[in-house]
């Protein structure tokens, strides 16, 4: 994108450019009912779409060797509602109901979403324009604390050096 067409985005939609690039991570799995804890590795590229409006994201993580969960992410911002939008479909196969919605908070994107089965919450903070932190808290339905799925650094790289995305 270039810097004619950034510059004609909101201040919000800007703010979405933070998550593009090209990203590898370490990651902390949580043991749940989905994953046996431990560590992993993962790829995460994310590309501005339709003049920077969009920012859609492609995730691989790796355990043992082996790609072990896949999600694809289209993040936007609703103007009339102020709020940022999160569309995940991942590997595991559920559809959500709805998006996860969120706001900034200083150089912290909040986001939350609901369904049946439960509520999730991630929360991505970022250092310096190179590095990030992630978290993916989960809470079941019925149940009034949070539990950690996921959490992790991540480090931009150059596109280059992510293969097979």
């Amino acid at each position: 994108m270039n810097a004619a067409s950034f510059s004609s985005l909101s201040a919000d939609h800007q703010r979405l450019q933070a998550l593009v690039g090209a990203w590898r991570g370490e990651e902390e799995v949580a043991d749940t009912q989905w994953a046996d804890g431990g560590a992993a590795t993962s790829e995460v590229l994310a590309e501005a779409q339709f003049g920077g409006q969009f920012v859609v994201q492609r995730y691989r993580q790796r355990r043992d060797g082996t790609i072990s969960f896949g999600s694809h992410t289209v993040f936007g911002f609703d103007q009339q509602n102020g709020v940022v939008t999160m569309h995940q479909f991942d590997s595991t196969g559920f559809v959500p109901v709805s998006p996860a919605t969120g706001i900034w908070n200083g150089s912290e994107l909040n986001l939350e979403r609901s369904s049946p089965r439960g509520a999730a919450r991630v929360t991505y903070s970022f250092e310096d324009p190179d590095t990030y932190r992630m978290r993916l808290q989960f809470k079941p339905a019925g149940s009034e604390g949070w539990q950690d799925m996921v959490s992790g650094v991540y480090r931009r790289v150059s596109p280059s050096s992510i293969n097979g995305f």
